[in-house]
């Protein structure tokens, strides 16, 4: 008898530390995460842009655009992720909205990037990327190839193509969780291939190689138009408070290693993974900036719309994050660049996604892209809408 209690009040102990532990922990994560990003309906936002710009609707009705780009037809194409396609929005009237939504193709899993390659569209898909081509001119995709198949799942699942100038193809992909010691090398990183059109499938398969390494998650790629550098945004780790670790946009240099997991932004120790000396040799970032605004799509304006002080900065989408007690991001920012060095810093240049009096999400920016017209265009995929930015003195 004697026994059984001492086990019943062993097991009644047992339950009031799990319990008091468990409620410490719904406390400390409850200070930390503010879910209005992902809860309620989207829309179209009341987007407030700097005096003499003017922003309105050019599509709306899409399911999930995630990265969006122009093709050799001065067409915008956008990676619908929510409908599994590929659309086309062309704008043939140029009164600033798209005339109609054309499906260039259909059943793509999953899309979240595109990018215009020698003739065909390079789409990023969770397992590795697909070529689509059109081969009879009709505005439809015919043709289908999976180039890579074999990405590890899981975690964070975006997959970021883009072509190097030298004509290589280059594919982010994200770690598979918040920090850890991955098994994959090619998680959370950078991977290279040779020129898909000038190799055989044999040389494209065997070239494949790491490089960058410690990208926690660099959903946005894009090629410096002067230097031809790749830039990339990197969203940093979850669960160290609202203002660690900073969020950053790098310049990828070959064989470069930006720290994660055991360093985030060039400066900051991981309390898990990290020791002394933990930062020694990381790659520094070009510019920080506030954390948990989970920067994703970026683009240098090359356009001539805009007036001459913005030529040549950098705009970065903020899609905004649940780990941050009452909300950052949902925006985007203007980098100001001399160059390849931060001229500035960053500063909001389109806002209105994020109502903290009422505490709501009307969209989340995704990706950007300057048009052949000089205007900026932001993809929203929690609103399901393409915005268009331009400069009119007014």
């Amino acid at each position: 008898m004697m026994k059984r209690r001492v086990w019943i009040f062993f097991l009644l102990a047992l339950i009031l530390v799990l319990a008091a532990g468990g409620l410490w922990w719904v406390r400390r994560l409850s200070r930390q995460v503010n879910l209005a990003g992902s809860l309620g309906e989207g829309g179209v936002a009341e987007v407030t842009v700097p005096d003499g710009f003017a922003v309105k609707v050019f599509a709306e009705g899409l399911n999930g655009p995630r990265f969006i780009a122009f093709g050799t037809d001065g067409v915008l194409y956008v990676a619908d992720r929510g409908a599994g396609r590929i659309v086309a929005l062309p704008d043939l009237d140029g009164d600033g909205v798209s005339d109609e939504v054309q499906v260039f193709a259909e059943g793509v899993n999953s899309p979240h990037s595109l990018v215009y390659h020698e003739g065909a569209w390079y789409i990023g898909v969770p397992t590795g990327v697909v070529r689509l081509t059109d081969t009879d001119g009709d505005g439809t995709a015919d043709e289908a190839v999976t180039l890579i198949d074999d990405y590890p799942t899981g975690g964070h699942s975006t997959r970021t193509v883009i072509f190097l100038p030298d004509g290589r193809m280059a594919v982010s992909i994200g770690s598979s969780c918040n920090v850890c010691e991955e098994t994959d090398p090619r998680r959370a990183g950078i991977v290279v291939y040779a020129d898909p059109v000038r190799s055989s499938e044999r040389q494209f398969a065997e070239s494949e190689r790491q490089l960058a390494a410690g990208l926690r998650n660099a959903v946005g790629l894009a090629i410096h138009p002067e230097t031809g550098a790749l830039w990339a945004t990197n969203n940093g780790r979850d669960l160290l408070g609202d203002d660690l670790p900073p969020e950053t946009v790098n310049l990828v240099r070959e064989g470069a290693d930006f720290g994660w997991p055991r360093c985030h932004s060039g400066e900051v120790i991981d309390p898990d993974f990290g020791f002394p000396g933990a930062c020694e040799g990381v790659e520094p970032p070009v510019a920080t900036w506030q954390a948990h605004t989970a920067p994703l799509g970026l683009v240098f304006y090359t356009g001539t719309n805009f007036p001459a002080e913005y030529q040549g900065d950098l705009f970065i989408a903020l899609h905004g994050s649940w780990n941050h007690s009452t909300g950052v991001g949902y925006s985007v920012v203007r980098l100001p660049l001399d160059g390849s060095i931060q001229a500035g810093p960053v500063e909001d240049f389109a806002t209105g996604w994020l109502n903290l009096a009422v505490h709501e999400v009307t969209g989340r920016p995704v990706g950007l892209a300057v048009g052949p017209d000089g205007a900026l265009y932001v993809s929203d995929d929690k609103g399901g809408v393409i915005y268009r930015i331009v400069w009119t003195g007014e």
